[in-house]
């Protein structure tokens, strides 16, 4: 059997040795004489692979002592409606900074809760830069931003400073791409089926203070506090998508780490951005200081080539680059397991197709 190179925004590509490992530990794991999925999430066996797979996660992004770190269910999604309910409720406004779609969720989601201040916004420019130059509102409960918009390709490179206002990140799909300093956010979210695991796991790290201050107090299974109280074990977690995660937290470790990470995903995002900023017949429309390393958005010269693009993109065994129905063209993304070889031959066939098209 062939794999292809999947360029999928999510659920993304996962490494090929990790698949590898989950496929011959699937009926038997460690001699245990069950499969994970069949565990109980109480038993020793998986608590042995929770308790591995959050140290290797410590371990890789370095989290303080004082950071809870939960494995949470319903996506980013849910978190944006967990986030306003357990920081702002309680406290008279929340700052959030507007940069695309996946931001735009966020704060509908929060004007529910309590008063929004859109302190920064990129819509101005049809979202294709990161917002700069902004300060917290005085009394704000928190600074929401996405890290890096997986539709626009828009990327935050440096983390903001907002003094002693805590800052709420959605890192869902830049998250373990590159080394992070932790302890300048009050709180980190993402959704797994970028750069983690398979969907259905969702990370929250949370600074201890954070957690169980909210007024009035959510109900129970949208509260911190109760997945914190109970080791993320106040109900069955998605236990084969965590044990997932632990194997390419292992798989990181082995690559070297972060900032190793980071290196390989700076030369394939440099290949692709070279060959696009070379040619006319394709482009980029994001500002280059801001742009993504994992979601590259580009359009045709002329879009009534997008089928035939995409058509032969699947007979070169490329998937999944066809661009989000609400901006059109293409995007590849190209998250922590896709290799250089592939985003390489991704730009070879679109020099072959330019030369055809052209």
């Amino acid at each position: 059997m062939t794999r292809l190179f999947n360029f999928s925004a999510g659920p993304g590509v996962l490494p090929e040795t990790v698949l590898q490992q989950a496929a011959a530990e699937m009926l038997d794991w460690h001699g245990s004489g069950q499969s994970v999925m069949e565990m109980s999430h109480r038993g020793k066996e998986f608590i042995s692979i929770a308790e591995q797979t959050e140290a290797d996660l410590r371990e890789l992004l370095a989290v303080p002592s004082n950071y809870k770190v939960l494995f949470l269910q319903g996506g980013a999604t849910l978190q944006f409606e967990m986030v306003p309910q357990n920081l702002l409720a309680g406290h008279p406004s929340a700052d959030y900074i507007h940069t695309g779609e996946w931001a735009k969720k966020a704060i509908k989601e929060a004007k529910a809760v309590g008063k929004v201040n859109i302190i920064a916004s990129s819509e101005d420019r049809k979202f294709t830069y990161a917002p700069k130059g902004w300060t917290p509102t005085p009394g704000a409960a928190y600074v929401h931003y996405t890290a890096n918009e997986t539709i626009g390709g828009v990327e935050f490179h440096q983390t903001p400073d907002t003094g002693d206002t805590p800052l709420v990140c959605d890192m869902s799909s830049n998250i373990l791409s590159k080394p992070i300093d932790v302890s300048k956010y009050g709180l980190i979210y993402a959704g797994a089926q970028k750069n983690i695991g398979p969907a259905g796991l969702t990370i929250v790290i949370i600074r201890d203070d954070l957690i169980g201050k909210a007024n009035p107090t959510p109900s129970t299974m949208m509260n911190y506090k109760t997945h914190a109280d109970a080791d993320s074990m106040h109900n069955t977690p998605p236990t084969y998508a965590i044990y997932i995660a632990g194997l390419v937290f292992q798989w990181l470790k082995a690559k070297g780490g972060l900032a190793a990470m980071e290196q390989v995903n700076i030369a394939k995002a440099n290949t692709l951005y070279s060959y696009l900023d070379s040619t006319a017949f394709y482009n980029n429309p994001v500002e280059k200081a801001d742009r993504s390393l994992m979601n590259i958005p580009f359009t045709l010269k002329d879009e009534a080539l997008d089928e035939a693009f995409l058509a032969g993109a699947k007979k070169a065994g490329m998937l999944q680059l066809k661009g989000h129905r609400s901006v059109g063209g293409m995007r590849a993304s190209m998250y922590n397991a896709m290799s250089l070889e592939g985003v390489q031959h991704l730009v070879n066939y679109m020099r072959e197709f330019e030369k055809q098209h052209g």
